[in-house]
């Protein structure tokens, strides 16, 4: 019993030591995926960015407003706590989007999966699957 608990403590002594050293190497990050530097982390994120958001020509769009006047319908400008919820990246709040005119809708350029909604005096360019706003032009219809 006695060269049981003289082998015992130390052979658990030896692989606490062992485990706790392993769990500390796996813990830290590998030498390719640690802190990159400031301007790869900037380069990286804009691409991430450039390649989810859609380049409106926001000129372009004001012009298709201006000049289709007659397919709008009179507009009048939200309220002030819904229009300070109105964000690109956020949802579009359910029920204060109108359709525009389908003579209208088809002048304005076409971006697959987002659609086009008049939002008080505002353009919103919305995704279709998620409600989510990717663009919005402000005062466009006043």
């Amino acid at each position: 019993m006695t060269l049981f608990k003289s082998t015992f403590i130390p052979l658990s002594a030896i692989t606490l030591a062992l485990t706790l050293a392993s769990a500390s190497a796996l813990a830290q990050p590998p030498h390719d995926k640690g802190k990159k530097d400031k301007k790869q982390d900037h380069h990286h994120s804009s691409h991430q960015q450039d390649k989810h958001s859609i380049t409106i020509e926001e000129a372009v769009v004001r012009s298709i407003f201006r000049d289709q006047r007659s397919y709008l319908e009179p507009a009048k400008p939200l309220p002030p706590g819904i229009r300070k919820n109105l964000a690109r990246g956020k949802p579009l709040p359910p029920g204060i989007a109108k359709r525009f005119d389908d003579r209208l809708e088809s002048r304005l350029p076409h971006y697959p999966g987002y659609d086009w909604r008049q939002v008080g005096t505002d353009a919103v360019l919305v995704s279709a699957a998620t409600g989510i706003i990717e663009s919005i032009l402000l005062n466009v219809l006043n």
